[in-house]
């Protein structure tokens, strides 16, 4: 090659990622000199490559500082240094000095000085080599080099850490990162450790339940593993259980191909963090060496990418697994660049060809391993109710999430309480229609009473809300108390009150602090009886039967005042002969043997057994009042020792059971079946979410109707328990049934031609997520089948038992605000499986 040859070599090069080397210049200019006589035996001949003039020594062999192009070096292209060191050889032990061009920001530059880091083994630290990279390497060239280095395996899971200059140190998460983008510089190390044989990682051990000598010399069936409740969790790690328990997705996590795959430029994803911390749990549940683990660090990365699960409150199971779904799929989503893409609507084409557009553009944009597993197809017809124009569209989705049937009547569980003092309180159990009035509640319950009535509910010793005759049952959440009411009369609700025995100084009152207690009541009093005299009065025959304590037991005598401070008689007036009438059926033997005028002069000593206060409806501020004022809501303040003395609140708290209650309520059967055809029947859209219709040019309350077009390989079905509308919020309690194995959905699929090869539409269920109690409380389990063996588990956090497919029952007994004790069951048999739980998700895997 001449000179010439080799300048034009030179300018063809230039471009990002080209490798050339390095030549000492004087050694350069010497070829040059020789190359121009072309005397073999000139003395310009070159002899060796020789760069000893570039390196500060030669047993590291490290440039010199501050070297300059053309002054101390010249760059040779590729092709130029192979044939330079074919022809003239290389001087002993010195090394080629290979460089590459690296993008910088706005140029194009030949990195003389590459980056040199330190390399070592977090398993040991002490043993560092050095090497060196160039900043357009990727990090997965540094992974490659130091499990050559350090003789690791290359089927090892690695992971490596940067050790900044300052010793703080930084995860290198997406490996097809270059060394410059990394922001890698010389100095750092470079550390990698490599996963345990428990799926853990040496340097984030998660906390394992038992001691670690346990774990380590435990062995069990891989994914028979526990998850710790880490407070109020149980909703993650039911959702969990089932997916761990889902073979395409589990094997695909375990042979770890999501490493190839992670995403970490996708702006609608997380990072990767979400993948990779679920494969950090699965990895963990699947090595066989754990009876339980504690997935915090997973539970972190949740609430770090969805606010809605920080802290530990009580969330739906489906809600993460839908989340935990999406986040898995942009994390691992092989579409870099997502594409414009402009729906059409169908225009009469035929579905067989809309569908198939619908999925082809959908796998431009969404392409993973949740999407090859999970995603199905849905047809979505919307019509115009003015032009009945026709939109169809196909739509993916991911679960399918359908209703239960709702009965149009309710079961309603209520308290009627007389205003006979001397009648208990009676619980009835009646039906009205779902979408009814509380006059319905009303005429309901005349069957087993006959009164005019109110309706009010209670809540927390104070009435939550007293209803009108007209007002909907949706309103009625919870029991409610049914009081008789008399025309022409003030209807007064009544709280009862404690005074505390301290003043509420920190209110800046002088009044002492109060706290509810018992029932409220309400009574219907003549307005010509509304001042504190008479309320007194009345309050206190209404109190005679409620307030008494058990006559056999005495109240201390050491309270009454000595004989000789005792007043002479005085007129008896009407209340002083209802509170002595209360006195004697209360505690009969204090008083006894004392003479009524002497206990009268001895009552007006005493204080009032309690006094009364004006309020608001939540029974805690008082408001002012004057004699004949007529308050809506009033207090009764009962002194601590005269209500201890005086008043029994188990007594008056007693009711009792009307034959009503007696008979057993029936539960709703429902197939699945009825499920899937109520969520594909047509349904007219709300008014919150109308149609756009492109015909009238105005939106409109069109009618919609989805059905089922394709499948996928992996279905999850989600039964929707919770009922909300504007006014409620309620669980259905219906059973739903279906078969353990060939659940055929062929008869709800739309299309009835399947190509040849496409997998039949019948399914097994593999797993289940149960919730059992109400929409304040509760509690999430799960059922799973184990793919390796076969075996049906139950998971309960923490703690794994055997399921047999034959007679899986579970019995949770669970205490509600009525203090009731309500029993949940489980029941399965070799053909039908039985459902009576809450907001259930069943993940089916296709044969």
């Amino acid at each position: 090659m001449t000179e010439r040859d080799f300048e034009a070599e030179e300018k063809g090069g230039g471009s990002k990622g080209k490798t050339v080397y390095v030549v000492e210049h004087r050694w350069f200019e010497q070829w040059k000199e020789f190359v121009e006589t072309g005397d073999q035996n000139s003395p310009s001949f070159p002899g060796q490559i020789n760069n000893t003039e570039l390196f500060e020594d030669l047993d590291s062999y490290h440039l010199k500082e501050r070297l300059v192009e053309n002054e101390d070096f010249v760059l040779v292209p590729a092709e130029a240094w192979h044939k330079l060191q074919a022809w003239y050889g290389m001087v002993d032990g010195q090394p080629p000095l290979e460089r590459k061009v690296v993008d910088l920001p706005s140029t194009l530059k030949v990195e003389i000085y590459p980056v040199e880091v330190f390399l070592c083994l977090h398993s040991n630290i002490e043993n560092v080599i050095t090497a060196e990279f160039s900043r357009a390497d990727s990090i997965l060239s540094i992974q490659k080099a130091m499990c050559q280095a350090f003789s690791v395996p290359s089927s090892s899971e690695c992971r490596l850490w940067i050790k900044s200059l300052d010793s703080s140190c930084e995860r290198l998460r997406n490996v097809h990162m270059s060394v410059l983008d990394a922001c890698l510089s010389s100095g750092m190390t470079v550390i990698m450790e490599t996963r345990n044989a428990d799926g853990t990682w040496p340097s984030s051990r998660p906390q394992i339940m038992n001691s670690a000598e346990e774990q380590d010399s435990y062995r069990g069936q891989p994914g028979v593993c526990g998850l710790t409740n880490l407070g109020n969790t149980c909703f993650m790690n039911s959702a969990l259980q089932c997916l761990s328990n889902t073979p395409p997705l589990t094997e695909y996590f375990l042979q770890s191909s999501y490493l190839e795959e992670l995403n970490f430029t996708n702006p609608l994803g997380m990072k990767g963090e979400i993948a990779e911390a679920y494969a950090d749990v699965i990895k963990q549940m699947w090595s066989g060496r754990h009876y339980s683990v504690v997935p915090r660090v997973f539970k972190t990365k949740v609430g770090h990418f969805a606010s809605q699960f920080l802290g530990y409150q009580q969330h739906d199971s489906q809600e993460l697994l839908s989340f935990l779904l999406d986040g898995l799929h942009e994390d691992l989503n092989r579409v870099k660049n997502k594409e414009y893409i402009e729906l059409r609507d169908a225009d009469g084409r035929p579905d067989q060809e809309v569908a198939e557009e619908a999925w082809r553009n959908h796998r431009r944009r969404n392409d993973s391993v949740i999407v090859d597993t999970f995603h199905g197809l849905f047809k979505s017809t919307l019509v115009c109710p003015e032009c009945h124009k026709v939109s169809v569209t196909f739509d993916p989705f991911c679960y399918l999430s359908v209703p239960l049937p709702v009965s149009k009547e309710r079961v309603m569980e209520v308290f009627f309480v007389s205003l006979d003092p001397y009648a208990k309180p009676v619980q009835h159990r009646v039906v009205v229609p779902k979408a009814g009035k509380v006059s319905d509640l009303c005429s309901a319950l005349k069957t087993h009473v006959m009164f005019q009535m109110v309706v009010a509910d209670v809540f927390n010793h104070r009435f939550y809300k007293i209803y009108n005759a007209d007002e909907s049952l949706s309103c009625i959440l919870d029991r409610d108390d049914i009081f008789q009411q008399e025309e022409e009369q003030v209807l007064l609700a009544l709280y009862l009150r404690e005074r505390s025995h301290y003043r509420d100084y920190g209110s800046g009152s002088s009044s002492y602090g109060t706290t509810l207690f018992g029932h409220p009541l309400l009574l219907n009093v003549p307005r010509s009886s509304c001042n504190e005299e008479a309320l007194y009065k009345l309050f206190l025959q209404r109190l005679s039967l409620d307030a008494c304590r058990d006559s056999s037991r005495t109240s201390d005598t050491s309270s009454e005042p000595p004989a000789e401070q005792m007043p002479q008689p005085c007129k008896v007036t009407e209340e002083e002969k209802e509170e002595e009438k209360l006195e004697q059926a209360c505690s009969p033997t204090v008083l006894a043997n004392e003479q009524p005028a002497k206990r009268r002069a001895c009552r007006k000593k005493r204080k009032s057994l309690f006094t009364i206060q004006a309020v608001n409806s939540n029974g805690m501020t008082e408001r002012g009042t004057k004699d004949g004022g007529t308050q809506p809501y009033v207090a009764i303040d009962w002194d601590p020792e005269m209500k201890k003395r005086f008043y029994n609140e188990n007594e008056a708290e007693k009711y009792v059971k009307h034959t009503s209650m007696e008979v057993p309520q029936q539960q709703t059967t429902v197939q699945l079946q009825e499920c899937i055809e109520l969520f594909t029947t047509v349904e007219t859209l709300e008014e919150e979410n109308p149609w756009y219709c492109p015909v009238c040019k105005k939106h409109q309350l069109a009618t919609k109707k989805l059905d089922l077009w394709s499948l996928p390989e992996v279905l999850i079905i989600h039964l929707k328990r919770f009922s909300y509308t504007k006014f409620t919020r309620e669980k259905l309690d219906s059973i739903v049934e279906f078969p353990l194995r060939d659940l055929d959905f062929s008869a709800c699929l739309l299309r009835k031609n399947l190509s040849n090869g496409e997998p039949l539409s019948r399914y097994d269920l593999i797993a289940v997520s149960n919730h059992y109690g109400g929409l304040r409380d509760g509690h999430y389990t799960s059922y799973a089948k184990n793919k390796d063996n076969g075996q049906w588990y139950y998971f309960d956090d923490s703690k794994v038992t055997y399921a047999r497919e034959d007679q899986i029952v579970v019995s949770i007994s669970l205490s509600c605000t009525c203090t009731a004790i309500f029993v949940r069951t489980f029941i399965a048999t070799m053909h039908s499986l039985t459902l009576i739980t809450s907001s259930s998700i069943c993940v089916v895997w296709r044969n």
